[in-house]
């Protein structure tokens, strides 16, 4: 099974940057579907950034020309490269991967129905 474990989270001032990790181990990495979520206090986990094994990459509306995802196969890491930050950003991400596809006909599947998780990194962005 995959173990999948996130860094780079931390407290900054709004409009500054960020990169999030999620180093990948136990599995091909390749065969993954992997992404983002972010759980905001009092709110529930939401999809942020995807990575299809075909290169493909999916943004929430949120996020798009701010947020980045890569892969990086050599290494077998995850990032988020989170470009101009706001407050309304600041949460916990967590990386996940799944088998199958982390959107479907335009929406975030279920993240109670992804198989595996990290344990998160906490971002806090203040104005």
């Amino acid at each position: 099974q995959p173990q999948l474990v996130e860094s780079g989270g931390g407290s900054v001032q709004a409009g500054e940057s960020l990169r999030l990790s999620c180093t990948v181990s136990g599995y091909f990495f390749n065969n993954y579907y992997m992404g983002w979520f972010r759980q905001a206090p009092g709110k529930g986990r939401e999809g942020v950034a995807a990575a299809g094994v075909d290169g493909s990459t999916t943004y929430a509306d949120s996020v798009k020309g701010r947020f980045t995802v890569s892969k990086d196969y050599a290494t077998k890491t995850l990032y988020l490269q989170m470009n101009s930050l706001k407050p309304a950003d600041t949460a916990m991400y967590y990386c996940a991967a799944d088998r199958r596809q982390l959107t479907y006909a335009g929406s975030w599947r279920d993240p109670n129905a992804l198989e595996r998780w990290g344990q998160g990194t906490l971002v806090t962005v203040s104005s």
